[in-house]
């Protein structure tokens, strides 16, 4: 089952903010073990290498733990999912801003909308 990819973003990035996507909605949960890379580089139809790349990067940023022999994990520390959690919050609200106001919408435009959807 392969995925569709945005042409202009490293594929890499978009996988890695799926998975993302998937702790913070609890898709995935702590202490779950992903797929093989060779698993999941057959999901999603991509190479092995951007696969290796994307657990490597989650590593970094302390979302999953590799325990050798037995595959990698995420990761069981409310601390660093949180953080996650905050990192693409604050991603993704900068990305909505960023186009708003460059199609001419003023702060206070922007407010006023986010405040009538939030109200609903």
């Amino acid at each position: 089952m392969t995925q569709d990819f945005m042409k202009d973003r490293p594929i890499y990035l978009q996988l890695i903010e799926r998975i993302c996507g998937d702790v913070i909605k609890g898709n995935i949960q702590p202490g779950d073990k992903l797929p093989s890379v060779r698993e999941f580089a057959l999901d999603a139809g991509v190479n092995v290498n951007t696969v290796q790349r994307v657990y490597k990067e989650l590593e970094m940023m302390n979302l999953t733990e590799t325990k050798r022999g037995q595959g990698t994990f995420i990761t069981t520390n409310d601390d660093s999912i949180q953080h996650i959690r905050e990192q693409m919050k604050e991603q993704v609200a900068t990305q909505f801003i960023t186009v708003l106001e460059s199609l001419g919408f003023s702060v206070t435009e922007i407010i006023d909308l986010l405040q009538k959807k939030g109200g609903k």
